[in-house]
């Protein structure tokens, strides 16, 4: 873990690590923490590696890198190895640490005094060494002046440098080669000043240290993609066509939209073969109302649209959502889920607007419901999600939590590359003078046509096929029951293998959606060890919910365990609804925070030997 005050370097440094790691030949699965704010606050960044693909953090640190003393008086509980800390900090009271929350301040004292300690850093370290782990000391200022005499520059210009030692110790802890660390840094810094101050002081921290954990660099590895939520999402969106993005910025949904603009030139290959440019069109809204419908009004021209939000933001398209299920307009919206409600906890994660998702917006109309467990499923979700959008001509909402837009992943590059099927649905491309755009149909789909091809009428008024307004109760009827049909459609047409991800088969079932799927995965082989036999059940499309493959996947089973970052199970209210079938037993974490494999297993442990109920956790700082 690299922790230390927001604006400093934490970002960069954990990025500089975890791209050396990834150059060893490992994988990765890494986890940001950040407040809102943009300077000063404590933030930090958790990475975790192995031979074998990663999927979640954990709850323990073997090395802990501090930049500052809140970081080390936040994290000393979790570090089960090695602490790097700066001796300039060394006698800084927790009192004079005035941007810790007070109530951790407090926390923490209380710690302390059950210990019989004081409240410095000093009486920390005193502690960690009593419990047998490493400290290292790197004095920063004395780094910083070495670097700035040599470079013949002042210390204000190398200050950030600072960081870099803490990597170069953490890496020369791990015993992999310094070239390796100083390949990266050259990679990632283009200014030749920056290049040396950072490869200066990550050599300084680098032989401050012995190699302890001996680890080989392994080669010949098959080529990997280091990749974070919200860059993944947006090249889904990309490699499936997307032509028009809308958003209004807020966390952590911006990224994506950042993303494609960056890169909305692609090449693509058109009739013929031949190959073009082809563009993506990137909007920044006034506000989520205007990006609702300027997706909509996109999507009406034939472009395939999307836009991308969080809470606050989808409570404000909730009208146009309506509007787009009444005129049966393909458009995606990608929900970033934080903590709710109002503002709530703007930088961290939460699954608590599940049933928002399937309800926002007035009236019944129909619309599909995903959401994605990992990376991997965030690529292929962003295209499927526009391809439903256009077959079914309804909106589709896309869900993807914090705790996975701000991770970090390493996937091998073959799992995102393929053959892909792009589905437009019901497209006319010949047409007279005027269309019905909403007749009827067996399917509840009618054929679509593009505004200008036609004469087309749109209205947020119930209207009958040509799309003229009325209020005719036999032709409201017949209208409506076409609209919703869709969804019977859709239900009857997509398999519900694809709607639910399930792994091994045992008696207790884990039933999760989201990012929980990364911990369980991890937990299950490690429960196994124990005599815990454990059986996960994923679900990854809400609406149309797959009630059948459901049903026979839970019935007869002993256990059966909600876990969700939300207070009500709402995914296991969800299942109730529409199987039956209720939860007996619940891990439940709504603090904001990723659920860790080591509170899954000790959750299902307890659930096992004590038949507790609901186990509600807390990790994380």
């Amino acid at each position: 873990m690299i922790g230390g005050p927001q604006g400093l370097g934490v970002d960069t440094s954990a990025n500089v690590f975890s791209n050396a790691i990834a150059r060893a030949g490992y994988y990765l699965f890494g986890n940001r923490e950040y407040y809102s704010n943009i300077k000063g606050r404590h933030s930090y960044f958790e990475v975790v590696f192995d031979e074998k693909p990663v999927r979640s953090i954990s709850s323990y640190t073997n090395i802990l890198a501090t930049f500052d003393a809140e970081t080390l008086f936040q994290h000393f509980t979790e570090v089960t190895d090695f602490v790097i800390y700066g001796t300039d900090y060394a006698t800084t009271n927790i009192d004079m640490v005035k941007s810790m929350e007070p109530e951790m301040a407090e926390q923490i004292k209380q710690l302390l005094s059950e210990n019989k300690m004081g409240y410095t850093i000093k009486d920390v370290i005193t502690y960690l060494k009593n419990k047998g782990i490493k400290v290292i000391e790197l004095d920063y200022l004395d780094i910083l002046k070495k670097i700035a005499a040599e470079l013949k520059v002042q210390v204000s210009v190398v200050e950030r440098a600072k960081n870099m030692a803490a990597v170069g110790a953490s890496i020369g802890l791990l015993g992999l080669p310094f070239d390796i660390l100083e390949n990266t840094i050259s990679s990632i810094f283009r200014n030749d000043l920056f290049v040396k101050m950072n490869v200066m002081a990550a050599k300084i921290g680098y032989n401050t240290v012995n190699n302890t954990y001996h680890l080989e660099v392994i080669n010949n590895v098959k080529p990997r993609i280091q990749i974070d939520g919200n860059t993944i999402a947006a090249m889904g969106k990309i490699a499936g066509g997307l032509r028009f993005q809308s958003y209004y910025p807020i966390t952590p949904a911006s990224d994506e939209s950042v993303y494609i603009e960056a890169n909305q030139n692609v090449d693509m290959i058109v009739e013929g073969n031949e190959l073009r440019k082809g563009g993506v069109v990137v909007v920044q809204a006034e506000d989520e109302l205007a990006a609702i419908n300027m997706a909509i009004g996109a999507a009406l021209t034939g472009a395939r649209t999307s836009t991308a939000t969080s809470g606050p933001g989808f409570s404000l398209m909730a009208e146009g959502l309506s509007w787009a299920g009444m005129n049966e307009v393909p458009v995606v919206v990608t929900y970033y889920m934080r903590g709710a409600p109002s503002t709530g906890l703007p930088t961290r994660s939460g699954q608590a607007d599940l049933k928002f998702a399937l309800n926002a917006g007035h009236g019944e109309f129909p619309r599909i419901v995903i959401a994605s467990g990992d990376h991997h499923e965030i690529f292929w979700d962003s295209i499927w999600a526009l391809n439903l959008a256009e077959r079914y001509q309804t909106p589709v909402i896309h869900i993807i939590e914090k705790a996975l837009a701000n991770a970090y992943s390493l996937i091998d590059e073959d799992s995102i590359k393929g053959q892909i099927k792009i589905d437009r649905g019901k497209l006319v491309k010949q047409v007279g003078d005027r269309f019905n755009r909403f007749q009827p149909s067996d399917d509840g789909i009618s054929p679509r046509v593009f505004l200008g091809q036609s004469s087309i009428f749109y209205t947020g008024d119930e209207h009958n096929e040509e799309g003229h307004i009325t209020e005719n109760s036999l032709n409201r009827t017949k209208m409506h029951e076409k609209r919703m049909k869709k969804l019977e459609t859709a239900d009857n047409e997509i398999p519900e293998e694809l709607r639910v991800n399930v792994v091994g088969d045992a008696d207790i079932v884990l039933i999760t959606w989201g990012s929980p799927k990364g911990a369980i995965l991890d937990a299950m082989s490690e429960l196994e060890k124990d005599g815990i036999k454990t059986m996960m059940v994923q679900v990854k499309m809400f609406n149309p919910y797959p009630t059948k493959l459901v049903k026979k996947l839970l019935e007869g089973k002993s256990k059966i365990v909600a876990v969700e970052n939300n207070y009500q199970a709402q995914g296991a209210e969800v299942l109730a609804e529409k199987t039956g079938i209720f939860a007996t037993n619940y891990v439940l974490k709504w603090s904001g925070r990723p659920i860790t494999r080591e509170e899954i297993i000790n959750s299902i442990k307890v659930i096992v030997e004590k038949n507790e109920k609901k186990v509600v956790l807390t990790g994380g700082a």
